[in-house]
């Protein structure tokens, strides 16, 4: 059964607030579609204990935020979430448009479970999406409009069944796009990190384990079998990243984290997240995530709210 539900707040401290989102799911509900056409984005940054796919429409230059990553989007945005730790929200910021139209679906999928059908042959290319969405998960323009019609007439169907299905096929037809991409980093969503080849793996969590450390380029290497060399090419091939980059990526998002989640100081934040000066710590958080950390302490200020 369709269920739809709206909250208004004040917005007068809408910055300074988490909200834990309490969902209308019950224990037998599968799903629910909210489907709005508004003026303003003005529902404040959240989290919830279910799945997310959210859809945005003619809302250029609003800016979407989840987790540590925060991108002003297009006029047509597509946002996957699996992770119940994520926060996320989609901000006024430069929108001019006074029709904005968002279809939000929630949904409780097990995907993770011992048995659980979802990690079978048929729900291979689904599962491994859940997976990277544990992150957030922003859709290309051709995915987002190949699922477009279907998405967009969710709200009108009466039977549980179907709008169930529609989802489901929804979701497949998503997976079969490779060119989505993460949008927080692994450390910031707190996600195990997952890998198609066991060495990039194996080099992903001894980073995970010693960010803070002093790594080097041949402990690395050494640690699979290469030469510094053939490594570095591998890395780069199989992530997308040198080295150095992806290191600087994970010691900045549990950086974030730590703003968000602890009272210590930004000195002591700088140095435990394995940052050798605060100047460079500033320098480097500035330009990857667009503010000073003290701004993006004071803008995930986490004064959680239950509603």
């Amino acid at each position: 059964m369709q269920r739809i539900i709206d909250y208004t707040l004040s917005s007068g401290n809408m910055e300074t607030k988490v909200i834990h989102e309490i969902t209308p799911l019950g224990v037998h509900d599968f799903m629910y579609v909210a489907d709005r056409h508004k003026q303003v984005m003005d529902y404040p940054i959240h989290h919830h204990d279910v799945l997310e796919l959210n859809f945005v429409e003619n809302a250029a230059g609003c800016r979407r935020v989840v987790g540590d990553s925060s991108e002003v989007i297009d006029d047509i945005d597509l946002v996957l979430i699996t992770s119940p730790d994520l926060e996320h929200v989609w901000e006024q910021h430069e929108c001019r448009s006074d029709d904005i139209h968002e279809v939000t679906v929630q949904f409780k999928i097990d995907f993770e479970s011992e048995n659980t059908p979802w990690q079978t042959n048929p729900f291979k290319s689904i599962y491994k999406m859940m997976e990277r969405a544990k992150q957030g998960l922003a859709f290309s323009r051709p995915a987002i409009m190949t699922v477009y019609h279907r998405l967009t007439r969710l709200s009108v169907i009466e039977e549980s069944f179907v709008m169930a299905q529609e989802l489901l096929y929804i979701l497949y037809e998503l997976s079969k796009f490779d060119d989505a991409h993460e949008l927080s980093s692994s450390s910031y969503a707190k996600v195990n990190l997952e890998s198609e080849s066991r060495r990039v793996l194996k080099v992903k969590n001894f980073i995970d384990q010693h960010y803070k450390d002093d790594i080097r380029l041949e402990q690395l290497a050494d640690l699979i079998g290469m030469t510094p060399t053939a490594f570095s090419r591998y890395f780069k091939h199989r992530t997308g990243k040198n080295l150095s980059e992806y290191i600087l990526d994970i010691r900045l998002g549990y950086a974030a984290r730590r703003l968000v989640d602890t009272t210590d100081t930004v000195a002591e934040i700088c140095y435990c997240c394995g940052f050798n000066t605060l100047s460079n710590f500033n320098r480097q958080f500035r330009k990857r995530k667009g503010c000073n950390p003290t701004e993006f302490r004071e803008k995930y200020c986490k004064t959680k709210v239950i509603i």
